[in-house]
């Protein structure tokens, strides 16, 4: 009888499950949508059970497309989105929807936090980045702006907790997304003790901590019944989406550095103890506990190419659907015709402000260096160079602590493009090679959760599931001319701190006025 396993991935607008051979081969996937809920410009959340019963869905769908037998499953192993809060009250129902990484009520008590030193000090402690992204501000601000609801508040829980609880009947949170809260200390594996004292909460408030490999049986029988698997089904708890797909990418290896861009994007790393940034740019979160991932995540990706294409693109997109041809394909074609470095225009992508490097959600973007030489095409090849010269600058971070990596695992809707991943190889001067791996976060969850059953004896046996697709070196005078375009880029998002704050504050005061 051949056994499968089913990866789980809770993301920000979908659930996707998965279902595997034991060999990492892709049998069937099924992916359920849900809305996030944004009513007014700061409030950014999604509803607990609607994401409850996608991931139900998702299962049943995987079950139902393969014909396959629910005594064929090994186990289902989880990944998620990272730095959500749900606030549940003492009879276990959700007194909040669930308020997602993307929800930036709490910028003023972040800045606070990192105006009075207090939170780099935490920072350093939890490697959890000072910023409205943190679970730790989501609770100060719902402390502060929300006492009523925070006093009827038993549980915080992130969304993973509430399906585990759902599904187990217990309050159990793996030490990944633990880590991603700002609550955890590093060193010890246990709730920091300040930050519970700056969030005005006990142990009791939060969730039973485990190990990522922690397996869990004895399903609520209906639940089962709708996914159609057993009751007795093993569960993996897994860990958040960002470390998994490290995990999925093969990037686990000293010195291999997984660069995904999506929508938005993030660079990261495996090392073997905590880490953390004296200046505080990356985060450090855990994969087990002898594995931890440094890198940063950026807010602003994939989604400025698509802002490129609907702003800039009208009638190149109607030429492509003419054509019947894909309308990024088109606009890198275009963008090819201009020379790297777009002969000397700089964008700096921050059209939603921005983490890492910076952590600052008043960021803005911004062209640099215009002239009348410049046309429609510098512009979007600007774009596509500024997306990567962000992410760069966090690697640059990254190596203070880690030192230079001997190669780049490039993953996510970008890597489609040949243009955008020469680019990458370029700019960060090093080989990049796309893996095989379409589905990295499921994957490295069902990896995970082989290692966690005693089926694989260490995670490297991944590389022999995955195989390379693309493969790119350096062009030697581009990366020099980047490299001599760098430091202005970097010089300039520094020198516009004041300006980010006070052109943020006067398109607050103007949404306000037309609410």
């Amino acid at each position: 009888m051949t056994n499968y396993m089913i990866g789980i991935d809770i993301g920000t607008t979908s659930t996707k499950s998965v279902l595997f051979t034991e060999q990492g081969e892709v049998i069937t996937t099924s992916t359920q949508e849900y809305p996030l809920y944004t009513p007014a410009p700061d409030v950014a959340e999604q509803d607990p059970d609607e994401i409850m019963q996608a991931a139900i869905r998702s299962v049943h769908g995987v079950m139902t497309q393969s014909g396959v037998s629910a005594n064929q499953i090994l186990f289902v192993s989880c990944s998620s989105a990272m730095h959500s809060v749900i606030a549940m009250d003492q009879n276990d129902h959700p007194l909040t929807r669930c308020i997602t990484w993307a929800d930036n009520r709490s910028a003023a008590w972040s800045a606070k936090l990192q105006e009075n030193g207090v939170g780099h000090q935490v920072y350093l402690r939890t490697g959890t980045p000072i910023h409205p992204m943190s679970p730790l501000t989501k609770l100060m601000w719902l402390r502060h702006d929300e006492p009523e609801l925070f006093e009827r508040t038993a549980k915080f829980i992130s969304i993973k907790e509430y399906l585990f609880f759902r599904l187990f009947g217990q309050y159990i949170v793996d030490h990944s997304i633990a880590s991603c809260t700002g609550l955890l200390n590093l060193e010890q594996l246990d709730w920091d003790q300040e930050a519970l004292d700056i969030a005005g909460i006990t142990p009791n408030h939060l969730s039973k901590l485990v190990p990522t490999t922690y397996t869990i049986e004895g399903m609520h029988p209906e639940w089962a019944e709708k996914m159609a698997l057993s009751p007795s089904t093993p569960f993996v708890i897994g860990a958040s989406d960002g470390v998994l797909s490290n995990l999925g990418v093969n990037a686990i290896k000293p010195g291999i550095v997984a660069a995904t861009i999506g929508t938005s994007g993030a660079i990261r790393t495996v090392v073997d103890r905590p880490v953390t940034d004296p200046k505080g740019r990356t985060f450090c979160y855990a994969l087990t506990e002898k594995l931890w991932v440094v890198g940063g995540p950026v807010n602003n990706g994939g989604m400025l190419f698509r802002w490129v294409r609907d702003e800039f693109a009208a009638s190149e997109v109607e030429t492509a659907k003419r054509l019947g041809i894909n309308s990024y394909d088109v606009l890198t074609k275009i963008a090819e015709r201009v020379p790297p470095g777009s002969e000397g225009l700089l964008f700096h992508p921050y059209l939603s402000g921005e983490r890492a490097p910076l952590w600052n959600p008043d960021a803005r973007g911004s062209f640099f260096g215009l002239t009348l030489h410049h046309k429609k095409e510098h512009m979007i090849r600007a774009v596509l160079e500024g997306v990567i010269f962000n992410l760069y600058t966090v690697l640059l971070a990254m190596e203070e602590q880690i030192g230079q990596p001997t190669s780049i695992q490039a993953t996510g809707g970008f890597a489609r493009s040949p243009l955008w991943r020469q680019m990458m190889s370029d700019i960060f001067n090093q080989e990049v090679v796309v893996p095989e791996s379409f589905e990295s976060s499921c994957l490295g969850a069902v990896v995970l959760g082989l290692y966690a059953t005693g089926r694989i004896k260490s995670l490297e046996d991944v590389s022999s599931m995955i195989g390379t697709t693309h493969r790119h070196t350096p062009v030697k005078e581009h990366a020099s001319l980047y490299q001599e375009l760098l430091p202005i880029y970097i010089r300039i998002s520094r020198k516009l701190e004041e300006e980010y704050a006070d052109i943020a504050e006067f398109q607050r005061k103007m949404s306000m006025l037309h609410i």
